[in-house]
């Protein structure tokens, strides 16, 4: 039973980083998101992970209202003095430079041109986004350089974006990915309580697909005995809906993310808890995290390799084998000296 309504984080645990551990239980009350605006001094990182399909990143907000309970993101607000709990959820940092940040590093002379992801953290079309925009002016930018992007999302709200994400998808520089991890509405609204329905997502691929963006899904995490068996019907349909390709990662509960999740679970699924912990543990060699390249996306063992075979089997059914990146990185030129080009 949830002490905070919209939320999925019910506690607060400590920083690692503090001298002092604790962790505490959050009141039973609405406590409203604070956004604190700030001078990044970077915002373009390269990924060096061989499990993630991305060359680089970049996060226009740390932090995500999504509140998404099982987020691996979550450990890295603790880098900002933050705990990993309520205020991953709650207290947002907005980088109010980051398309400056953005042209900048894209005016640097050794810039050798690859996708750059927006998402490899945080969502970049979280419920903030509506106000300050940053988003959107990246992708101004981005197709002002003919600088191929890719976009994780669960928000709908990317298709306030269309008119920007078609013309780049003419030119092959623009997919997105959309995020369902349940199409089960009671499933969703204690573990994603601020994202967009399933069906809304549904038609964020439909509606991406039709204006011609290279739009796949992306089912992450796969947990088993709670969502494991929406897997086939979560690819049939966004097959339905237009999408191309499918990607899917395996739950994993690294850092403080794993006393979030059991805390979260035994309250909302008393029921089955002990079944969901285990077949977690089951997938990575009796641990709930792995940090191991190579496994940590994936997990191990007979649950997770189940889960993989019948990924493979019902993508093949489905038709969603196309590339997750499918960009034109020949067209980038800076502002200008394209029209010197023609």
């Amino acid at each position: 039973m949830q002490g905070v309504k919209g939320r999925g984080a019910q506690i607060n645990t400590s920083n690692r980083f503090d001298k002092l551990q604790y962790d505490w239980e959050i009141p039973e009350a609405e406590i409203p998101t604070q956004f604190q605006e700030q001078e990044a001094k970077s915002l373009v990182n390269k990924v060096d992970s061989p499990d993630v399909g991305m060359f680089y990143s970049m996060n226009p907000y740390q932090g995500c209202e999504h509140g998404c309970i099982y987020c691996y993101a979550r450990n890295s607000h603790e880098y900002w003095g933050y705990s990993a709990g309520l205020d991953f959820e709650r207290k947002i940092i907005v980088k109010r430079n980051a398309p400056e940040l953005l042209r900048k590093f894209l005016l640097k002379p050794n810039w050798e041109c690859v996708p750059i992801s927006i998402s490899g953290n945080t969502d970049c079309y979280q419920p903030g986004e509506q106000k300050f925009r940053l988003t959107r002016r990246l992708l101004e930018v981005c197709h002002s350089f003919n600088q191929p992007v890719g976009i994780i999302t669960k928000n709908a709200l990317v298709l306030r974006d269309m008119d920007i994400l078609a013309a780049m998808a003419e030119k092959k520089l623009a997919s997105v990915f959309v995020t369902i991890t349940s199409l089960t509405e009671s499933t969703r609204r204690v573990m994603e309580p601020r994202t967009t329905t399933a069906a809304q997502r549904l038609r964020t691929i439909r509606e991406l697909s039709a204006a011609g963006v290279n739009t796949g899904v992306m089912i992450g995490p796969v947990i088993p005995g709670l969502t494991d068996h929406e897997l086939p019907a979560i690819l049939e349909a966004a097959a339905e809906a237009g999408a191309r390709g499918a990607a899917y990662t395996f739950i994993r509960l690294n850092g403080a993310v794993k006393i979030l999740f059991h805390d979260w679970l035994y309250k909302n699924f008393p029921d089955r808890a002990d079944k969901v912990w285990h077949g977690i543990e089951d997938g990575h060699g009796g641990q709930v995290n792995d940090s191991r390249w190579g496994t940590r996306m994936k997990g191990e063992g007979v649950l997770a390799e189940m889960v993989n075979q019948q990924f493979k089997k019902f993508r093949q059914l489905y038709g969603l084998t196309g590339e997750r990146w499918e960009h034109d990185t020949s067209l980038f030129a800076t502002p200008g000296q394209q029209l010197k080009m023609f």
